[in-house]
């Protein structure tokens, strides 16, 4: 049942403009600061929309946020 509002919850999450743009970029290997540099942001910025993206999937950390996203045929 828990992963039933797990999964549930997953489905009806949300990603920004920006943030499918750094999880495809996490999607390729690319780093933080190969990101920034990618995006023209600074990496702070990009650590924010990485955060983001882990708590909004409740993923441990961006590898999991990932394959969640690659599950989910986001990416």
């Amino acid at each position: 049942e828990t992963f039933k509002r797990i999964r549930k919850k997953r489905n009806n999450t949300v990603l920004t403009s920006k943030e499918i743009e750094v999880i495809q970029w996490l999607k390729k290997g690319k780093s933080s600061w190969d990101i920034s540099r990618i995006m023209s942001r600074s990496e702070s910025v990009v650590n924010f929309h990485v955060r983001n993206i882990v708590k909004k999937l409740n993923a441990v950390n961006r590898t999991h946020a990932v394959s969640i996203a690659i599950g989910n045929k986001w990416v």
